[in-house]
C-alpha cells in the first residue's frame, strides 16, 4: 500500500522503468487525498493495459504501457474506497468492489469506460467475485459482504439479457456477514461462500454451498474447521479454490501462529 504509487516493471527481469504517483482528488468532494492507497492492479485482454484501483480517492486508471514514455492513462470517476474485483464470463468487464460506499463498479475495458454503479450490500467483499449461468437471468457476476449476510448476482449479458445486465437480478441470504471470498467452477454446481470473519465462530469455521440449479433453496452448512480436527483456536475457514477439473475445492483453516492450521480438501 505504501508508498501511493503504482510502478510499470520489465516483465523479464523486474526491472523498475516507470513509477506513478496516485495523490490526487477525490471523485466525490474534490478534494486532494495525500496518501491514496492502490488495492489492485488487473491486466486487460483487451488492450495493453494495467487497471489499477486507487482506493480513496475512488479512480479507476487505465495505465496503457504501449510507450511508458508517453504513458497514456484514462481515469474513470467511479466510487471511492475501490477494493479488489474480477472479471465477467467474457472478460471484457471488470467489476470491482468500491466497499465502504456499498457499490460494485462496472467498466468496459474494451472502450475504457464506467459502464454502471450499483448498489449492493453492506461493504461488498467479491475476491474476484463468481461467474455462473443464473437459470432464471442468465450469466451472473457474484459477491459476497463484510457487513451483512446477502450473496448479490448482477446479471452481465447485455446482448442476450438487456434487461438484467449490470442489476441486481438476485439476493440470497447466507449465513452472515464477514465474508470474505466467493468461488465456483464452470464444472461445478455449487457456489461456496465462506464467512471467515464472522464473530460466531460456528459461522467463521463453516461454509455455505449454494446449489445453482436450485438457487432459492436454503445453502448447506459445511463443518470445515470440525473436519480439520484441530482442536483449539480460532479455525477460521477462509478462500475455497477449485483444482483444474472442478472437482475438488480446497479451503485453509487459519489458527493462531502457535496452533496447527490445516488445509480441508472437500469433493465437489
Amino acid at each position: 500500500y505504501w508508498p501511493p504509487q503504482y510502478v510499470i516493471m520489465d516483465g523479464f527481469t523486474l526491472e523498475p522503468l516507470k513509477i506513478v504517483s496516485t495523490r490526487g482528488m477525490t471523485v466525490d468532494t474534490q478534494e486532494f487525498h495525500p496518501e491514496p492507497r492502490v488495492a489492485a492492479i488487473v491486466a486487460s485482454h483487451q488492450h495493453p493495459e494495467f487497471i489499477v484501483n486507487v482506493k480513496e480517492t475512488g479512480k479507476i486508471l487505465m495505465a496503457n504501457y504501449e510507450d511508458i514514455n508517453n504513458l497514456k492513462v484514462t481515469s474513470i470517476d467511479a466510487a471511492r474506497f475501490l477494493h479488489d474485483g474480477g472479471w465477467d464470463s467474457t472478460q471484457r468487464y471488470f467489476l470491482t468492489a468500491a466497499n465502504k460506499s456499498n457499490k460494485i463498479a462496472v467498466v468496459d475495458s474494451k472502450e475504457d469506460k464506467l459502464t454502471a454503479l450499483i448498489d449492493v450490500g453492506a461493504i461488498p467483499h467479491p475476491g474476484r467475485g463468481a461467474n455462473f449461468v443464473d437459470p432464471e437471468f442468465g450469466p451472473v457476476w457474484a459477491t459476497s459482504h463484510l457487513g451483512d449476510a446477502s450473496v448479490v448476482l448482477i446479471g452481465t449479458d447485455p446482448e442476450g439479457h438487456s434487461d438484467q445486465a449490470w442489476k441486481v437480478v438476485r439476493s440470497l441470504k447466507g449465513q452472515g456477514g464477514g465474508s470474505l471470498f466467493i468461488k465456483t467452477h464452470p464444472n461445478s454446481k455449487n457456489l461456496y461462500v465462506d464467512t471467515a470473519l464472522n464473530p460466531d465462530p460456528k459461522i467463521s469455521q463453516s461454509v455455505a454451498v449454494f446449489d445453482i440449479g436450485d438457487l432459492e433453496a436454503a445453502p448447506k452448512i459445511l463443518p470445515i474447521a470440525e473436519w480439520a480436527e484441530l482442536g483449539e483456536g480460532p479455525q477460521r475457514v477462509v478462500q475455497p479454490e477449485y483444482n483444474k477439473n472442478g472437482d475438488e475445492v480446497w479451503f485453509s483453516v487459519w489458527n493462531g501462529k502457535e496452533q496447527q492450521s490445516a488445509l480441508v480438501i472437500v469433493d465437489d
